[in-house]
């Protein structure tokens, strides 16, 4: 009977763990125990300008937050002709993970 009891213990808390995925836009590569990579994720026909704008969202042991959208980067970075958007995405055993993206253009 304790032998169930520990396993059913042991299984609950496996099922309330969460894992972070991270969020990555373009077919990526994504690895188990650690993660660190970096893409494109659009280009425009705008040609290339002096500002650069960034956006986060971080996620910690299942629970995520922010707002790394091509937009909110766009916004920080005081840009409103895009010429092309990149991407760096880290994650560690599914337990944090972070995604940047990263707008360029004037």
């Amino acid at each position: 009977m304790k032998r169930v009891v520990v396993c059913s213990l042991a299984a609950g808390l496996v099922a309330l763990t969460g894992c972070v995925s991270p969020m990555c836009p373009v077919g990526s590569v994504a690895g188990s125990i650690y993660t660190d990579v970096s893409g494109p994720v659009a280009a425009t026909g705008n040609t290339g300008g002096n500002k650069m704008g960034q956006a986060t969202s971080t996620g910690i042991l299942g629970f995520a937050t922010g707002d790394s959208s091509i937009k909110a980067a766009a916004a920080n970075g005081g840009i409103t002709k895009i010429s092309h958007v990149d991407y760096h995405t880290t994650s560690v055993l599914g337990v944090y993970a972070t995604t940047t993206v990263t707008v360029y253009g004037e």
